[in-house]
């Protein structure tokens, strides 16, 4: 059996402490499950499951949010929901799971969904409350003579990426200019338009406004700006400015089979082409998109000429311009409306978030195939490669 996507939906971005900081995360994941079943006029019943993606798992975001949002939102009690970490690419590896769950035939409707309120939960909350309540770290004594000496650090990983790939801070600071010009030109002329779910956030004098824009974007930023920016090591090359943004936001995808495409009498807007996960180098961490998209194009027959648009997560600009040298693959189809570095990184909603903009941005230049990668914590990579249908 294929796997389809038919629904694609995402909140827009807010900024540390911004328009979503009073939302619950929980509520933000349900908002977007009614919505993406409420776009194809889907009965809720019918979804037999719902995998999230969320990587801070603590606080508001503990005890299974997958099911917190489905029982926060309109969904019978009787859907069921679980929650995965993959770090960064966990809603991307939702989505996997999903696909492969209804290619199977077991089921035939999962949505796939991630949530990331990093106000609330503040990014190492995980770790680093753990540790202070006497709970020790995830370091055991094997890893460490594994990895002797060694303090895993996606921030020392941007820096080593930017190092091997020779990759200056002129080279990171123009790249980040990039995206902020690409998402400002993407927002003014509607192309997220069909992508956002708006939301009405309460101001404190009491009105009332529809977020539809994501935050992070500065629309009249320069390079004099960016480059002011404090570096985030002594020595480095990397600054706030060149790494993607702190953000709140969650996003959904409804993936059927074709008896799901039966069961709604829908349209799909994608067909799940390829799909794939790679182990690489723990300590640069943030290269196994490099590997991953070989591996991945290797095992789909295709070139990186058959690809007509790529989403690579923004985590740091050294990573997808490192990405760009080692792939040789045509910058113009690079994240062409921005990336996480203007549009923001909400964490375990990301994987999610970026194939429902990857699916839209197809059918809006009437492209046939898209390509997403994401680095993940611990030297890890997804790659999902979608056709247009």
């Amino acid at each position: 059996m294929e796997a389809y996507i038919v629904a694609a939906v995402r909140t827009a971005g807010g900024k540390r402490g911004g328009r979503l900081a009073g939302w619950h995360p929980a509520d933000l994941g349900a908002k977007v499950l009614d919505e993406v079943v409420r776009r194809v006029d889907a009965d809720p019943l019918i979804v037999e499951d719902v995998i999230f993606g969320c990587v801070m798992q603590i606080g508001e975001q503990a005890m299974n949010i997958a099911r917190s949002a489905l029982l926060a939102s309109g969904f019978p009690q009787s859907v069921p929901g679980t929650t995965i970490d993959r770090q960064c690419g966990s809603s991307q590896q939702a989505l996997h799971f999903a696909a492969q769950a209804v290619m199977s035939g077991t089921m035939d409707i999962v949505i796939a969904a991630g949530v990331e309120s990093m106000t609330r939960v503040p990014m190492f909350s995980s770790t680093s409350l753990a540790e202070k309540a006497g709970l020790g770290t995830y370091v055991s004594p094997g890893l460490a003579r594994r990895y002797p000496g060694v303090q895993f650090s996606q921030f020392a990983g941007a820096e080593m990426m930017a190092r091997k790939y020779d990759l200056s801070k002129n080279d990171l600071d123009a790249y980040a200019l990039q995206s902020h010009r690409k998402a400002a030109a993407a927002t003014q002329n509607g192309s997220f338009a069909d992508e956002i779910l708006p939301l009405d956030i309460a101001q404190a004098d009491g009105t009332v406004v529809s977020h539809r824009v994501d935050e992070g974007i500065r629309f009249d930023a320069t390079i004099e700006q960016i480059q002011s920016v404090k570096l985030l090591a002594e020595g480095g090359r990397i600054s706030a400015a060149s790494a993607s943004q702190i953000c709140d936001g969650a996003s959904a995808l409804l993936v059927v089979n074709e008896r799901g495409l039966k069961t709604l009498g829908v349209t799909p807007l994608a067909r799940i082409h390829h799909m794939s996960v790679i182990g690489h180098d723990p300590v640069i961490m943030l290269e196994a998109p490099i590997p991953a998209t070989a591996h991945a194009l290797q095992k789909a027959g295709l070139s990186m000429g058959s690809i007509d648009l790529f989403e690579v997560n923004e985590a740091f600009a050294s990573v997808p311009l490192a990405w760009l040298q080692a792939t040789g693959a045509d910058v113009a189809k690079l994240n062409v409306h921005g990336g996480a570095i203007a549009l923001g990184h909400p964490l375990g909603s990301s994987g999610t978030k970026l194939m429902t903009t990857l699916v839209h941005a197809l059918h809006r230049q009437k492209k046939r195939y898209g390509l997403q990668t994401m680095c993940e914590g611990g030297g890890m990579a997804n790659v999902t490669i979608v056709e247009r249908l």
